[in-house]
Parts: C-alpha cells; structure tokens; sequence
C-alpha cells in the first residue's frame, strides 16, 4: 500500500496545472525509512535542498518534511521506501514560470523492495544499456523529475538475472547505473564518474567518497570509460535503497570479494549509525 501527502495533507491526485505534470519540473529524492529511522536524513533535505535551488525553485523547511514525517507514522508508517518530491507549482500553458509561483510539497511511502539478504554478500549481474545518458551540463546531478531516458534504459531488458544497468554518455564515457551510482575500487583507490555533463549525484555515492577518505584512500571523480571499469579490482553500486552493493558479473568479466571490500563498508556502516534519524 502506498501512501500520500500533498502539502501536509493526505492525496492521491496532483493537479493538471501542476508544472510537474506539464514539464517534469521539479525534484526529488529517494530515503529508506526502518522502523522509524532513515539513515543520512540531514544529507538527503541537503541535497533535495541544493537541487533545487539549481532550478530556481524555493524548497520547503526541514520542518514540513518532519510534520510530512509525523503525520506518515500517524498513518502507521515504520518501513518504507520515501519520495519526498518538491515540483515548481502551478501554471498555465507554456514554458515560463511564473513570476508568483507555489512550490508543490509531496511525501509518498511506498513498501520496501524485495531484495534478497544476500544482495550485498553474493554481488549482482549488471549490463551496458544501449540508451545513452543526456547531455546538459546546467542539469548534471541534479536528481530531477525528468526521468525519461532512465525509463528507456531500464526497459531494455526483462530477464529477472540481471539486477542493473549501466550508462554511458555521447562520447562513451561510463556516467551512472539506470538507479544507482558507480564506483571503481583500484587497490586502495576508489573513484567515480565525474558527473560534468549528466547523472545524478546520489547521496550514497558522497557517502562512499567521504568512507574511503576516513580509510585514507585516494579518492577522485574521472572520466571513466568502460575498459577502466572491467579492469577494476571491484565494482560498486550504491543508493539509498540498496545500500553498496559489488557487481559480480558485467559483460563476461566476473569479480570476486576483494579485502578491501568489508574495510569501505565497515567505515559506511560507521557513518550510517552517526547519521541515522529516529523519528
């Protein structure tokens, strides 16, 4: 069962003039709530905060999100899967934006993925997708609601074996997971695609940086290209659903557990237990 709320009060229709519905104008973020606590919350109303900011829309208070936060667990909501979604507002037909203009305020709770136990332990199978990330450097890591190309690359594929897949840009440089982020460990460096042109920059993916930084490791964002990445000692997927998670499998290429591996989570987990909000 899912659940809404629109500017504080329980919804489950938005309006037709709303510019989200017209131009997937707005923004929005992904947080894993377990029984009543969400891990990285400041870092998450930080990040929503400064995407929109970027696209000139005022996002709301901490204070509405706790209130939306409230009223959830008022509806019996303990775990779940949270959107919070701030939408530039109303308007008539056309591209401009008002000169007075509402910001739209949106907490919806979904149910947690199924993901098997073992996800993190086992590793997943990944693909290349054939869709290629957009180009618009105005836009690069701002996790939008301009989905689209997303939507393409994750219907390329049906078998239930293969948990992701990976994008590339224009010039074939690796950007990001269709959900997710990605990461290279390389001995005792862990990089990442540098996000100039395109991709969203996920919370989970700073938080891994700031991890290998504790452990002294270097750490850089790079352009990546994809013989890079099949040479690396281990691949990472990383969101707020998922956690980190290595990549078994990628076109004929297979990684094993690396040492390094339960060093970079341990540091995480550290991080996750400093960071968690009880709400």
């Amino acid at each position: 069962m899912m659940q809404r709320l629109v500017n504080g009060s329980p919804a489950d229709t938005l309006a037709l003039a709303d510019r989200a519905v017209q131009f997937g104008d707005g923004v929005f973020r992904t947080l894993k709530m377990v029984g009543g606590a969400v891990p990285f919350w400041l870092r998450q109303l930080d990040r929503l905060t400064h995407d929109a900011a970027l696209l000139g829309i005022e996002a709301p208070a901490a204070s509405d999100w706790l209130a939306d936060i409230a009223e959830l667990h008022r509806q019996g909501v303990r775990d779940a899967a949270l959107k919070f979604i701030v939408t530039r507002g109303e308007s008539q037909r056309g591209y401009a934006v008002p000169d007075v203009v509402k910001p739209t305020r949106i907490a919806q709770a979904a149910p947690l993925p199924a993901y098997p136990d073992t996800l993190q332990s086992d590793g997943v199978a990944v693909r290349w997708c054939d869709t290629k990330a957009s180009w618009q450097p105005r836009l690069a890591g701002i996790k939008h609601l301009n989905r689209l190309e997303n939507v393409l690359a994750r219907n390329e594929w049906r078998d239930a074996a293969i948990f992701e897949g990976l994008m590339c840009d224009r010039d074939g440089a690796v950007i990001e997971g269709v959900m997710s982020n990605v990461l290279l460990q390389e001995g005792k460096a862990l990089v990442t695609p540098k996000l100039e042109s395109g991709g969203v920059a996920g919370v989970m993916r700073s938080v891994a940086l700031e991890a290998a930084a504790r452990l002294n490791w270097s750490v850089s964002e790079i352009n990546i290209n994809p013989e890079r990445l099949l040479r690396a000692n281990r691949v990472w997927l990383c969101n707020s659903l998922i956690g980190m998670v290595p990549v078994r499998e990628l076109a004929g290429r297979h990684w094993e557990s690396h040492p390094a591996d339960q060093q970079l989570l341990e540091v995480i987990r550290t991080m996750e237990k400093e960071e968690t909000a009880c709400f």
